[in-house]
């Protein structure tokens, strides 16, 4: 079972951005996604730098994955895709059906992503004709569904792609054209000031009663707990799972990847270092108390 690094879902400044990566190189990780995939404004990192990166990571041996915007709305983010695509020399994260397009054109491999929505074994087979390898499921698609859609691919007679989960981090719920952060802090979204790069790990959003609801990340909305997939690893097993997923967090992410890679070479579940996800067991998402 590999391990990933998720596509930095939040705004650092470019030398943090830079040192975080770097540091990274040294981790146990096998696979590390790089790209802007929330908003096409934060800038901190032209795309001639995260191909460099890419190149960089690439050659300390690392896969590495270029990631699109989950939200393409411009035909200069159209362009930005399609010099990744171009000028990345691997595989693309395809976050958007525009990605999946101009991917298959030019007969570049890609992994779907998380935002593409594939709840049927028909769409999986359709993408795997585009040229799909990797699959991501969305946060809401819990081990009951995955396994459905697995056990329907097979009974096809298909061969699954390599299936990623999302084990740890916040996870990401739902991207709009409006910036909700801009909307929080009452400025317009065209003069936002680039104030996401103020709230490293999003922007914090309690109900009426003061508790804690869910994170502001610009267009993204994602829930507030980081939760954690690693005491279901038999069932990940079971379930065939080839990479599992640790997005970045501001701190300690040197640890959780340390933390996972003792455990998917132990036989036994680790311990919970996170919030449980009420969706891997087909709950709602917020029930993250309970055995399981």
């Amino acid at each position: 079972m590999k391990l990933s690094l998720g596509p930095l879902q939040y705004f650092w400044p470019r030398e943090r951005t830079l040192a975080f990566y770097r540091e990274a190189a040294d981790w146990p990780v096998d696979i590390v996604y790089l790209g802007e995939t929330v908003c096409s404004k934060r800038r901190e990192l032209s795309t001639n730098d995260w191909i460099a990166l890419a190149a960089e990571l690439a050659a300390s041996g690392k896969q590495v994955v270029l990631s699109s915007l989950a939200l393409i709305e411009a035909e200069s983010e159209l362009g930005v895709l399609k010099r990744l695509i171009a000028e990345g020399q691997g595989w693309i994260e395809a976050n958007d059906l525009s990605a999946v397009q101009l991917s298959r054109e030019r007969g570049v491999p890609f992994v779907a992503g998380p935002t593409l929505n594939v709840y049927n074994h028909v769409a999986l087979r359709l993408l795997m004709d585009d040229g799909l390898v990797r699959w991501v499921p969305g946060v809401e698609q819990g081990h009951g569904l995955i396994r459905e859609l697995r056990d329907a691919v097979l009974a096809a007679g298909l061969s699954m792609p390599e299936l990623e989960v999302i084990a740890y981090g916040r996870l990401p719920l739902s991207y709009s054209a409006r910036c909700f952060t801009a909307r929080a802090l009452d400025v317009p979204k065209d003069q936002c000031g680039f104030r996401c790069i103020d709230y490293p790990d999003g922007l914090p959003l309690a109900t009426r009663d003061g508790r804690p609801f869910l994170r502001v990340n610009g267009i993204q909305v994602q829930g507030d707990e980081v939760t954690d997939l690693g005491p279901e690893l038999l069932q990940l097993r079971a379930l065939g799972v080839d990479v599992l997923r640790l997005y970045p967090q501001a701190e300690g992410m040197a640890e959780v990847v340390a933390h996972y890679h003792l455990a998917r070479r132990s036989p036994q579940p680790p311990p919970r270092i996170a919030a449980r996800s009420g969706y891997w067991h087909g709950e709602p998402g917020m029930r993250t108390t309970g055995n399981g």
